[in-house]
């Protein structure tokens, strides 16, 4: 990272920082290797995503019903990303405040695609909910500084316009200072 900062100073580096579990894990060594790479972040690192394997491998098994995960599942999910510039620029009010926390809504199996009908309120209410992050915490005890939530599919504008609604319901979770913050 401090190379890449060094040849590339202006340009933007995203670092994706995936922590382990013990369910999935394969080394020893892991837990040491993220946290040691973790403070590297905060110098050279402009927005750094923040993947917990133990709250992924619940949401592959609990959402996906998939028994057993597999790192390629793991990695599938987290790959489900989109313009990541776009994240940098909405998610990150100060230089060094740059740990986002991803939330996937709705992560359901193909099976179950098939029969079940989200509503864009319903999907938008799921990312708050701590079983849906990528991360094994709950923001419910903390604040939010900024949202940014991607739709993708088959959703009309307006529909879109129901986040305001649940930025309205959890005006409260947002810093004071941040509160203009939602997009979409």
């Amino acid at each position: 990272m401090e190379r890449l900062s060094v040849d590339y100073g202006k340009k933007s580096k995203l670092d994706f920082a995936v922590y382990p579990a013990p369910q999935v894990s394969t080394a020893v060594v892991e837990p040491y290797n993220s946290i040691l790479t973790t403070h590297t972040t905060l110098e050279h690192s402009d927005c750094a995503f923040m993947v917990d394997n133990e709250a992924i491998s619940i949401i592959c098994r609990r959402n996906l019903d998939i028994e057993r995960p597999t790192y390629t599942n793991l990695n599938r999910l987290i790959a489900l990303n989109v313009d990541l510039t776009k994240f940098q620029t909405n998610l990150v009010p100060y230089p060094r405040i740059h740990f986002p926390l991803a939330t996937y809504a709705p992560a359901i199996s193909a099976e179950k695609a098939y029969h079940e009908q989200l509503s864009v309120a319903e999907i938008t209410n799921a990312c708050f909910e701590p079983a849906n992050q990528m991360v094994k915490c709950d923001p419910r005890h903390g604040k939010y500084m900024a949202c940014c939530l991607l739709y993708r599919g088959d959703v009309v504008p307006k529909d879109v316009n129901a986040f305001r609604l649940v930025g309205q319901k959890c005006h409260d979770r947002f810093q004071k200072k941040c509160q203009d913050m939602f997009r979409a």
